[in-house]
């Protein structure tokens, strides 16, 4: 059994080392878990002991099949809680992540398991990330970010690379969610913003930075 902190780490560096494709460093691991280089050192020597992770001088952190796997099973509590605060107890999009972020900790595969089945085993959580199932694993589906799109094609919003509360909120403002119809309009070359139509409905202007953070499939 793993400590909070530990279980923190792993899914940190799970999520930094691209679901486990490339080694990260101790600066990277420091800087997302906002902490000194010498705690970052406590931890790799103890995540390595207990073979969740391989450290190896001037390369950096990869995180072992063991680590992955566990680091899967924090990510599927934390995406669970989150489907579950949204669709069954109203909270917004942008409010979740910190509650998560404490249920994820919770022991009880049964516990787990029952909230899977009672959310009818869904498949994404609210910010459109994939949920890895029982077993660790894990279906991905190939997305682009909305800047990289050009032309009046049709285009459905997928996920959000990066779902700050401000950047979600900003989308709920402009009427932008998860699995809605998004045509392009226009493209400023200036400044690489995007005139779009949602649903075929409203037209709104969004900033490259936010057609950036927008994961989409055409």
């Amino acid at each position: 059994m793993l400590s909070y902190t530990e279980e923190n780490y792993l899914k940190a560096i799970y999520h930094l080392s691209d679901s486990g494709s490339k080694a990260v460093s101790t600066s990277e691991i420091a800087e997302t878990m906002n902490t000194k280089a010498a705690s970052v050192t406590d931890m790799i020597k103890k995540l390595s002991n207990k073979n969740l992770i391989a450290y190896e001088k001037y390369y950096g952190v990869k995180i072992t099949k063991q680590g992955r796997q566990e680091a899967l099973m924090v990510v599927r509590k934390h995406r669970l809680w989150e489907t579950f605060l949204v669709q069954k107890l109203q909270f917004s999009w942008d409010e979740v992540h910190d509650v998560a972020e404490q249920l994820e900790h919770i022991q009880s595969t049964l516990l787990i398991e029952k909230l899977d089945e009672f959310l009818e085993f869904p498949t994404v959580d609210p910010h459109g990330h994939p949920i890895p199932d029982k077993s660790g694993k894990i279906t991905e589906v190939r997305q682009v970010p909305l800047s990289d799109c050009s032309g009046k094609k049709k285009i459905i919003v997928r996920s959000v690379k990066h779902g700050s509360p401000s950047f979600l909120q900003y989308l709920s403002k402009i009427g932008v969610y998860i699995g809605a119809n998004v045509s392009i309009l226009d493209k400023v070359e200036f400044d690489g913003s995007l005139e779009i139509m949602i649903d075929s409905k409203k037209k709104v202007f969004i900033s490259r930075e936010a057609a950036q953070n927008l994961l989409v499939t055409e």
